[in-house]
């Protein structure tokens, strides 16, 4: 298969996680309002994205669409982690 194709489907996936992870900032808004959810998600979300961020940069040739989709990841499981037990 040819490397440019590959390489867009790699960054769309890449966007498509970044959409997944931008549908914390909902869970953010009801947590920081007094509707606390479980805390169980963000944290898997978090170690998740810290193991393949970990990956996408210790490989050879650093893997820049895994890495930036699981960056935001762990931001935002970070954030709702944080707004559940506050």
């Amino acid at each position: 298969m040819n490397k440019t194709y590959i390489n867009k489907i790699g960054w769309f996936a890449s966007l498509m996680a970044v959409l997944m992870f931008s549908s914390y900032i909902d869970q953010i808004r009801l947590n920081l309002s007094g509707n606390k959810g479980s805390i169980i998600l963000p944290i898997a979300t978090t170690v998740n994205c810290i193991s393949w961020s970990a990956y996408a940069m210790l490989k050879e040739k650093k893997d820049w669409p895994l890495f930036v989709c699981n960056a935001i990841g762990i931001v935002f499981g970070v954030i709702t982690a944080i707004t559940a037990l506050v």
